[in-house]
């Protein structure tokens, strides 16, 4: 019998890139805005990289990807969108970005985060994962253990405080080991409509709409849903 999809208080979302959050989880994020859950996402980069447009700089784009990634999270009913800014395509498993995401942590005392895996090199043998994608879940990862549930890791935080917090439930998208598929049947439609919201990232709409229609439809055929979001999702102990 498949488990029981959970109703968090609060759930947060720790992505690389403006859109990523809309592709890997846009359905399962709009089910728990819908059930009452305060959602907190971060955007680790400024997604300064991301256009093939001859005119384009990097500080413009960082300016429209910000007020895209706002107006597509406020479809999908999120509280709250956090942009870290480090430069795109640059992303490392560092110390700073280390203290930053125990941070987001320690404020917002998920019951459910969610992120890359950072195990996927390679995605369903026809997609290579971004770097900035398995940097951001690896250094997320080593955040929910040990470094946010103890206290002795960044006391600064405490001395501002912020209390320690475990990460009990993680969901992984993006990863070759899924093992849990939500029932986006009601939220595909929201899903397509956030990431319409990413005109500097998608160039016909209603093509995208298509191929996402069937490609969520794909995940759910062996199942009795109609479209579903697929994770690893990881229960940790306390």
């Amino acid at each position: 019998m498949p488990d029981l999809f959970p109703t968090p208080d609060r759930v947060l979302i720790i992505v690389a890139h403006p859109d990523d959050a809309e592709f890997g989880s846009g359905g399962t994020i709009a089910r728990w805005a819908t059930s009452g859950s305060n959602i907190r996402l971060v955007v680790v980069t400024d997604g300064s990289k991301g256009s093939a447009e001859p005119d384009m700089t990097s500080e413009e784009l960082v300016k429209i990807r910000e007020g895209e990634e706002r107006a597509a999270a406020a479809i999908l009913g999120i509280n709250e969108v956090v942009f870290l800014g480090y430069e795109d395509g640059r992303v490392e498993n560092t110390l700073d970005l280390r203290r930053d995401i125990v941070r987001q942590i320690r404020e917002h005392k998920p019951d459910i985060l969610i992120t890359h895996d950072p195990t996927a090199r390679i995605i369903d043998n026809r997609i290579f994962n971004h770097t900035d994608h398995r940097a951001v879940g690896d250094t997320t990862l080593d955040c929910v253990y040990p470094l946010a549930r103890d206290r002795l890791n960044f006391p600064e935080h405490e001395a501002e405080g912020l209390e320690p917090h475990k990460v009990l439930d993680v969901f992984l998208q993006g990863s070759n080991e899924w093992n849990y598929l939500v029932d986006i049947t009601d939220t595909i439609e929201t899903k397509i409509r956030s990431l319409w919201e990413h005109k500097s990232q998608i160039g016909e709409p209603e093509r995208l709409a298509k191929f996402l229609r069937e490609r969520y439809s794909d995940i759910a055929a062996d199942s009795s849903m109609n479209y579903a979001e697929r994770f690893r999702r990881v229960r940790l102990g306390r």
